[in-house]
């Protein structure tokens, strides 16, 4: 179980008042987070693939745009200036 002195260190770091009821319940509550953590470490993941193994290329395909899409960009801009979309400065 997690120590008072634990649980007070801990709310320290995270600039946490706590009252010593609530010093209790936190007690209780990092002690069962911890234990689910070590029944975690316990599982058996040697036969378990690694998702990121079996990920391969999800990037799409890149395909040239014809100029015509492009034309057609442009003039369907509300606000246009030698042959560029003319926006509002970002700065």
């Amino acid at each position: 179980m997690v120590s008072k002195k634990e649980v007070c260190h801990i709310a320290k770091l995270a600039r946490i008042g706590l009252k010593d009821t609530e010093i209790e319940k936190m007690q209780k509550e990092l002690s069962l987070i911890l234990d689910y953590f070590k029944n975690l470490a316990e599982v058996d993941i040697s036969k378990v693939k690694l998702i990121s193994d079996s990920i391969f290329n999800v990037t799409r395909e890149d395909k040239i745009k014809t100029e015509e899409n492009i034309f057609k960009l442009i003039e369907t801009a509300p606000q246009k200036e030698k042959g560029y979309i003319k926006v509002k400065s970002v700065f």
